[in-house]
């Protein structure tokens, strides 16, 4: 059996891989705050009793696009995005920490500021808790304070601030849940110079274009691997008939 269809089988199973990844980061295009994931392909050496002629293909993920994605104003009280570099801290169930750009928050029955997926938005002294009838205000160092608007109008009420953190990108993993994490499992350190943009939620960095365009080039890339099967087999082929007619 013609070794190439090892090679052209494994550069299939691996664009495949990759249309995937692409395929996701597609369907991610209009998710608040997503960060595009990033694959590459390698050639690992096949090594064997021979000469070392031949090389497999390996997909591998080497991380995410982490590019700022546009602001897009909605208005909203409790809508924020980071300016630049920087990330919102959220308090996870088993007290470990996660990371976001999606700065849509939410208050849930109880009046706990959330984040994404129910998780309590982490702040300076824990989690943030917001009163009843009174109008939240998010400052440019992530300050949450409130007005009363059941009764007259007075000084505003301060209730925390925002955890921002801007750890180095490289120690930064995203889990299944899309959040990120730090490697080491350990809580990042607040920085006071990341800043907020109040009434105003980030967009995804996925360009819609460069994904179609990539995918087009990996299916082009797919249609070559399977000539290259088709071309074994016809090899194959017409080597039995000459050794029939033998």
């Amino acid at each position: 059996m013609d070794r190439l269809i090892y090679t052209a089988a494994s550069g299939a199973k691996h664009i495949l891989e990759q249309q995937a990844t692409t395929s996701h980061n597609l369907a991610n295009v209009s998710t608040t705050g997503f960060r595009a994931q990033i694959d590459s392909f390698r050639a690992v050496q096949v090594q064997g009793g021979t000469l070392p002629t031949r090389a497999f293909v390996v997909d591998a993920t080497v991380g995410a696009d982490f590019s700022s994605g546009p602001l897009q104003a909605t208005g909203r009280d409790l809508d924020v995005a980071i300016k630049g570099k920087g990330w919102i801290a959220l308090q996870m169930p088993d007290g470990s920490e996660a990371y976001t750009r999606n700065g849509a928050l939410q208050m849930n029955e109880n009046g706990l500021l959330t984040g994404p997926g129910g998780n309590p938005v982490a702040g300076d002294g824990g989690t943030i808790s917001v009163p009843p009838e009174v109008t939240v205000t998010v400052g440019g160092d992530g300050t949450i304070s409130t007005i009363a608007t059941s009764t007259k109008p007075g000084a505003a009420t301060v209730l925390g601030r925002l955890k921002l953190v801007n750890p180095p990108e490289a120690d930064l993993v995203r889990g299944d849940d899309g959040l990120f994490r730090l490697k080491d499992g350990k809580a990042a350190p607040a920085d006071p110079l990341v800043a907020v943009a109040g009434g105003t939620l980030e967009g995804s960095n996925v360009s819609p274009v460069d994904s179609m365009v990539n995918m087009i080039s990996l299916a082009r890339s797919f249609e070559t691997q399977m000539s290259l099967l088709k071309n074994a087999e016809n090899n194959a082929t017409k080597a039995t008939q000459i050794l029939a007619l033998g």
